[in-house]
């Protein structure tokens, strides 16, 4: 419990329970063998406001297209927000065919509030897709659409007060000009769905889709098989500082 960064690695496992080989007994070792090692993890909490300043939010007039007057429902019965207020931060990423035998992609999905992370998810995708922006736009779906709208109505019936949209970051910068500009198009017609559900979203001005490096996507911890090398610098300042954070950057 806790331990998100073997989350896409015990999903992958599980999918064997039924008739496991040799092969899969070895990598459970390596799985206990990393947790034996890197056993001092712990999510600290801290209540920080995140400095989002670095990160290039573009916002458009939607007045002028089929998604005018879209906003976002919020219950009549939510308490009055009371104390500090608190930032949504979601990193989303997926990966292409990550099981051979069906093709399909796995969603990796990490939540924060202020610089906390409370949050995540790691499974496989219901479909199988042939072009990552697929898989991007499917992981962008569950993200805003199932997730960061039942947090932030979660939050709310808490009475917390929200600080600004909630802000979702991705790599796939195809996927975040599609979604975010008005005048763009898809000619994906079994997408198309996603596609409109994530424009509807983003034009109620709750959401912000921004795009990022995918080297400082800590989501890709879990939707992707990585090596402890590969992805250390996002996981030490989450999972393994108890300093100041600030004191990582280089």
């Amino acid at each position: 419990l806790g331990r998100f960064d073997i989350a896409v690695h015990v999903g992958t496992l599980s999918s064997f329970r039924a008739k496991p080989r040799r092969e899969h007994l070895d990598r459970i070792k390596r799985v206990i063998g990393y947790l034996s090692k890197m056993c001092d993890s712990a999510i600290r909490i801290r209540t920080d406001m995140p400095d989002v300043s670095d990160a290039v939010i573009e916002r458009y007039d939607w007045s002028k297209t089929v998604y005018a007057g879209a906003k976002e429902e919020v219950p009549h019965n939510i308490p009055e927000p009371k104390g500090k207020p608190v930032k949504l931060i979601t990193y989303a990423d997926s990966n292409l065919m990550h099981n051979i035998l069906d093709g399909k992609a796995i969603t990796g999905i990490l939540h924060f509030v202020n610089q906390t992370p409370f949050d995540w998810y790691s499974k496989k995708q219901a479909t199988a897709e042939t072009a990552t922006y697929g898989a991007e736009e499917l992981a962008g779906r569950t993200a805003i659409i199932e997730q960061c709208r039942a947090n932030r109505l979660t939050f709310q019936y808490l009475g917390v007060p929200i600080e600004g949209p909630s802000i979702l970051l991705g790599d796939n910068e195809s996927v975040v000009k599609g979604v975010t500009i008005p005048h763009r198009r898809l000619n994906k017609r079994h997408l198309m769905l996603s596609w409109h559900y994530l424009r509807e979203a983003i034009a109620t001005g709750t959401y912000d889709y921004v795009h990022i490096p995918g080297k400082i996507n800590p989501a890709d911890i879990l939707s992707k098989h990585w090596g402890y090398r590969n992805i250390w610098s996002m996981l030490k300042p989450i999972l393994f500082w108890f300093g100041n954070t600030g004191e990582l950057i280089e």
